[in-house]
């Protein structure tokens, strides 16, 4: 790792004066580098952006990217930036290395610091989160990092220091990392997502496998995800499941490739074969991984869903590698709230309940959305992400009293629907407001009213939170 002395005068090129990029810009000027900053984009928001960034000693340039790295000798790149883009390319093909902010952080402070990292499609934000309070509860001084909002650059340089960090890991993110190195870390599940960003879906889930790379890192895998388990099975270091189904076990290749001594904590009380470490026994949640047995039981919890019980089992894995107590893992989870628009109760109203999953932005996160409730007047659509609804509709039909469409894919989810629920009513909305309106018409007491769009939000509104928002506005004025 470079020490801190190493960066006086040296040239780097910071690619992004968004949250991360701004960080890390910050951050390198503070050490005494020479900081160029440069974004394709111009508008108001970023010319305030380098407006600060220049006061404090940075050149900026905006309104489009170089070619090339020019004399930089370290390119610090915005995770949204694909590796596609001639920058990035050209900077490779000088011998200039590209890091992420992540990989940064790491450079400087990553081995004095215990991260535990998680990554996935869905269940990311409140598998952290979780993570978070367990270990606050723990008595740990530690935050949560990275994807979460906290660039993970300001985390490393907090004084007094972090001595455990809770960091949020996107695709994007660990495709510019290189040497980070995890105490321990989960990959939830894997499903398609940001295919036209890596190029595929192979690519995708190497991109999330990179959290394993090292031996050193504890992996904790789903047993409930067939391709957690599959990439698990390559994972160097010691591997640990959690799932739901205390009978779940992966496929036999993955169960023979946990012979040996670095097993033990992969299968339930050492034996078995490729059984949860952590898993729901007799109502509780349980961990046979690293000898902490019960943990709380299901009905303290104030978090419902299948999704949540798997959030929470993987946050307590990583928790327990860490060294929190059982007790103090129960409680964080017993006092744990999931955070906006993620599966959040609006109102109740004559029996139907109305809930927020505006978060649900593709076709896996709607499932596990889907799945949690018998009956559900669903409210999806939106701007599509080149994924396809099939799955998600065979997944969800049984479930399915009406659907209400909204935004521009929704011709692309009545197909579906068509396909595999023809006989669950389907209705247009032109809006939100209206969709709430006709949900209203469709749902019976019993029901929930469930907005989860399986899609992006920016084709009517700014951004997923604006989604929900509206949607709770438009369920509260209706009912008074």
């Amino acid at each position: 790792m470079a020490a801190e002395t190493d960066w006086a005068g040296r040239p780097v090129l910071v690619v992004g004066v968004g949250v991360s990029g701004a960080a890390a810009a910050r951050a390198l000027l503070a050490r005494g580098a020479r900081v160029r900053v440069v974004d394709a984009a111009d508008g108001e928001r970023q010319r305030a952006a380098a407006d600060a960034l220049r006061a404090a000693g940075a050149v900026v340039d905006l309104g489009g990217l170089p070619a090339g790295p020019g004399e930089a000798s370290l390119v610090v790149t915005s995770p949204g930036v694909p590796p596609t883009a001639p920058l990035i390319t050209g900077s490779a093909a000088a011998g200039v290395p590209v890091w992420g902010e992540v990989e940064l952080a790491w450079h400087w402070a990553g081995g004095d610091r215990r991260w535990l990292a998680v990554t996935g499609t869905n269940g990311k934000t409140t598998t952290t989160e979780m993570l978070g309070a367990m270990l606050a509860t723990g008595g740990r001084r530690a935050t949560t990092a990275g994807n979460i909002g906290t660039p993970i650059v300001e985390a490393v340089d907090a004084r007094p220091p972090f001595e455990a960090l809770a960091v949020e890991l996107s695709s994007f993110q660990l495709h510019y990392t290189h040497s980070v190195v995890p105490l321990a870390a989960t990959v939830l599940n894997v499903a398609p997502d940001h295919l036209d960003w890596h190029g595929g879906a192979e690519a995708y889930a190497e991109a999330k496998a990179r959290i394993w790379r090292d031996p050193a890192t504890i992996a904790v895998g789903n047993a409930d995800d067939p391709a957690s388990v599959r990439l698990l099975a390559a994972a160097p270091g010691r591997r640990v499941l959690f799932g739901r189904d205390p009978a779940a076990r992966p496929d036999p290749g993955f169960a023979r490739g946990l012979g040996g001594p670095d097993s033990r904590g992969a299968t339930r009380g050492g034996g078995g074969l490729g059984l949860p470490g952590l898993t729901v026994e007799d109502g509780h949640l349980v961990d046979h991984a690293f000898g902490g047995g019960r943990i709380i039981a299901l009905r303290d919890l104030r978090v419902s869903g299948p999704h949540m019980i798997s959030n929470a089992l993987a946050a307590a894995a990583l928790a327990r590698a860490e060294g929190v107590e059982p007790a103090a893992i129960g409680a964080a989870l017993a006092a744990f709230r999931a955070g906006a628009h993620r599966n959040a109760e609006v109102a109740v109203v004559d029996g139907v309940r109305w809930v927020d999953d505006s978060k649900a932005t593709n076709p896996h996160a709607a499932a596990a959305s889907l799945v949690g409730y018998p009956s559900v007047v669903w409210i999806a659509g939106g701007l599509n992400k080149g994924l396809t609804f099939d799955d998600l509709v065979r997944q969800a039909r049984g479930g399915l009293r009406a659907v209400v469409l909204i935004g521009s894919c929704a011709d692309e989810i009545a197909a579906a629907l068509a396909r595999h629920a023809p006989d669950v009513p389907v209705e247009r909305a032109a809006g939100m407001d209206d969709a709430v309106e006709t949900a209203a018409t469709l749902a019976h007491s019993g029901d929930t009213v469930l907005l989860a769009p399986a899609a992006a939000s920016m084709d009517m509104f700014r951004d997923y939170a604006a989604r929900g928002d509206q949607f709770a506005e438009a369920v509260r004025a209706r009912e008074g």
